[in-house]
């Protein structure tokens, strides 16, 4: 049905002098039975009193068929000639229509309409307040002249017009600052056509709601979900730290910092927080600005935060505080920056607001986040805090884990260095290089160890060996097991049975009643020993892969050696292999680290260490660097240690040797040969000694031995003195009664030279003593 408006007049005395044809619709009474009589007469109920007062309201009507009619009244004065009131025009309609009209103007999303030609008709009281004008400022205008020429504006007219234009309704959101506001909202913006009783478009009604707090919510959890992927990349205290500003700016702050408490980036424990002035280090800051020209510490600087200072605060305190323009600590904070570093107090200029959070992780307060507003229009709120320290919870867990992890490795590289050999002894046997490269992975140091032990009789027993896995117990398990194995070594073993011993002892830890892994099961270990008289290498593996041997001008080949299982296995035996190498070859002894890894051929890599072994060097070190490079990726993926020996040869000239016949009276005659045999080499002042170390050791050899017996002195770095025979029973030191005949020769021995001992061999046993030069 066509509208039609209701309207009726009155006097000033209340009585109706006009009505409309929309009145008569909407009351049912006709104007010949209405005009002339008081208006009161018409209504069912009094009209509310500020109802009247205001020329406005709802008022309840009979209808001509006696039914109530609620309608809303809006009266509009009529002066006359004289300036007084003459009588009013009442405008009628329907209650609800009132209602609609209070609820567009008092409906909180800014509302407005506008007719096809994009000119303000209505506009609620929300869009006045965001426009900063009355609506009377603005009926009628067309849009562009209320408005600056800003890429939003522009856009929203260009909504409008698409709107008048399709009819079809537009929604979209828009980043952007309001006349009336001082900072930019996000606004979810929807047009719609208004259509009349015909169909035809008479206007656009537009309802902008304001979506700023859950705008800003969202980028807070978007941040945090960032912060779950993008902190804690590299278990690098300080690269964690850099993790954490580059978070902050330029989406939550200009500037941000981060300061870390001294012990942070040592090794030491942590102390407690004080509760006066606190001094931390900058780790890390970033800004807006390029080349960060307002920050007042410089990075790796130390400083003191005094109590007042929001950071001091925090650190005391455990919790976010919020610090604005204005506030005394704020000030102090602020002016102790601009005291500290005056250069950069203009690009301070407008500092409002900042939060100082700390870093607490695990119970441990690890130092302290700086985040400072200057551009940003919005100061610090509650909620910036409640993000601010869950933010920071999970950048300190972070840096935990990194000072932890640094801790850890710095432990385990201090553990292994204290177990590899430093200096290697002094021998005359071979010439030693060696190299030891933990990896740089973040499965931590591993185990990987080698040695040099000099053996009796001028001998050399090289070894090295890997533990399986990384970090502290890898490596006290490698120091375990160095320290076994130089135990066997003073036995003399040779190296399959010293392997079988080693074997038997870590088999032997895996069965123990702890029902722990012992973490020396899968270790491997090749173990060799050279003589140089002889100059040939015994040697022995456990899962270890065998050497190399470069001979002199030639090229490397691996030893032909059966790897054996490694250590733990339990029940298999070890085989070992013999070879006679010429005087000056190179021995390659390395872990797996050198060879293998993700991606690599083993055997192209073998190849590739054996051709770098071919190539001729000034010296054993120089070597060592040429093969690294050569057979090394420029990351490995393991530790690598690798042990380069090139062998010497005792001659015949150093080395003397007799036979013994089993008779008494021969000590006398390899007495005598003894003193020639040292006159010969210019040793003439060790000839008491020696010649007394002689008689002992063969007079013990014929009398409780068993034939053949060979005394054999070996000129080396020490004077050495042998006695074989082939009877094992191997002597040992005992105390000697006042009266007894015998029992003093060994203790003799022990009191006259630097070191003795006995080792079995295959026909026997060998009784040495080992005596200084007197030139060494």
């Amino acid at each position: 049905m066509e509208h039609v408006a209701a309207v009726a007049v009155m006097d000033a005395q209340g009585r109706v002098t006009g009505w409309s044809e929309g009145a008569r619709l909407l009351t049912g009474h006709r104007a010949e039975d209405v005009v002339g009589r008081p208006a009161a007469d018409l209504l069912a109920e009094d009209v509310p009193a500020d109802a009247v007062a205001a020329r406005a309201g709802a008022a309840t009507l009979r209808h001509r068929d006696g039914r109530r009619v609620e309608l809303a009244l809006t009266a509009c004065p009529v002066t006359g000639a004289d300036g007084k009131p003459a009588g009013y025009v009442v405008t009628a309609a329907p209650a609800g229509t009132l209602l609609a009209a209070q609820a567009f103007d008092q409906a909180s999303p800014a509302m407005s309409v506008f007719d096809l030609r994009q000119r303000y008709l209505r506009v609620n009281d929300a869009a006045c307040k965001v426009m900063g004008v009355p609506e009377s400022a603005l009926a009628g205008r067309h849009f562009p002249e209320t408005v600056e020429d800003t890429d939003y504006d522009r856009g929203f007219l260009r909504h409008l017009r698409e709107v008048a234009e399709t009819g079809r309704p537009v929604r979209y959101e828009s980043f952007a600052r309001a006349p009336a506001l001082n900072r930019e909202h996000l606004w979810s913006i929807e047009m719609w056509p208004l259509r009349d009783a015909s169909g035809d478009q008479t206007g656009v009604a537009m309802a902008a709601f304001d979506n700023t707090e859950q705008y800003w919510a969202r980028r807070r959890l978007a941040l945090l979900n960032e912060a779950a992927t993008g902190l804690g990349t590299t278990l690098d205290v300080v690269r964690t730290a850099e993790e954490l500003v580059e978070l902050l700016v330029p989406r939550y702050a200009d500037f941000a910092g981060v300061d870390l408490l001294d012990w942070v980036l040592g090794a030491d424990e942590p102390p407690v927080v004080p509760d006066g002035g606190v001094t931390l280090q900058r780790v890390a800051h970033g800004s807006t600005r390029s080349g960060t020209p307002g920050a007042a510490v410089a990075l790796g600087e130390t400083h003191l935060y005094q109590p007042p200072s929001p950071p001091a605060r925090a650190l005391r305190d455990g919790h976010a505080v919020i610090g604005q323009a204005g506030e005394p600590g704020f000030v102090g904070w602020l002016q102790e920056r601009n005291t500290r570093s005056p250069e950069g107090e203009s690009f301070r200029q407008g500092v409002h607001s900042m939060i100082a959070v700390p870093l607490r992780a695990r119970g441990t307060t690890l130092g302290v986040a700086l985040c400072v507003r200057v551009a940003h229009p919005d100061a610090y709120v509650p909620d910036d805090a409640v993000f601010a320290e869950e933010l920071a919870s999970r950048a300190a867990v972070c840096i935990d884990n990194a000072r932890r992890f640094a801790r850890e490795r710095s432990t385990a590289l201090a553990l292994q260095h204290s177990l590899l050999p430093r200096g290697l002894p002094g021998q005359a046997a071979v010439d030693v290089a060696h190299r030891y490269l933990p990896c740089g992975s973040l499965a931590g140091i591993g185990g990987d160890w080698f040695d040099v032990i000099p053996l009796s009789g001028g001998r050399v027993a090289l070894v090295v060996g890997d533990v399986v896995g990384h970090g502290i117990q890898s490596s006290a398990t490698m120091g375990r097991l160095r320290t076994a194995v130089r135990t066997l070594a003073d036995v003399d073993l040779p190296p399959d049975e010293l392997l079988t011993h080693l074997d038997d002892l870590v088999t032997h830890l895996a069965s123990g009643d702890s029902g722990e892994e012992v973490a020396e099961a899968g270790a491997t270990c090749l173990y060799a020993v050279y003589d140089p008289v002889s100059r040939r290498l015994s040697l022995a593996a456990a899962g270890h892969a065998a050497p190399a041997v470069v001979p002199p001008g030639g090229s490397a080949e691996s030893v032909p050696l059966s790897a054996g299982p490694p250590l733990g296995v339990g029940g298999l035996p070890f085989e070992a292999s013999e070879l006679e190498l010429p005087e000056g070859s190179v021995v390659a002894l390395y872990t797996d680290g050198l060879l293998e890894g993700r991606g690599r051929d083993a055997d192209a890599a073998a190849d590739d260490l054996c051709r770098a072994l071919s190539v001729p060097c000034d010296s054993l070190d120089a070597l060592c660097d040429s093969v690294l490079k050569a057979v090394l990726p420029d990351q490995p993926g393991d530790d690598v240690a690798l042990l380069l020996v090139r062998t010497r040869a005792l001659g015949a000239d150093r080395v003397a040797t007799w036979d013994v016949p089993p008779d008494p009276a021969q000590v006398a005659v390899l007495r005598q040969a003894t003193g020639e045999q040292l006159a010969a080499w210019g040793l003439e002042e060790a000839s008491f000694v020696t010649e007394l170390v002689v008689s002992e050791l063969v007079t013990n050899a014929i009398r409780y031995g068993a034939p053949p017996i060979q005394l054999r002195l070996i000129r080396d770095r020490a004077l050495i003195c042998e006695v074989s025979d082939a009877s094992s029973t191997s002597p040992h030191l005992r105390r000697a009664h006042a009266y007894d005949e015998g029992g003093r020769g060994l203790l003799l021995v022990a009191q006259l030279t630097q070191r003795w001992g006995s080792r079995q061999t295959g026909g026997g046993k060998t009784i040495w003593a080992e005596q200084p030069l007197p030139d060494a």
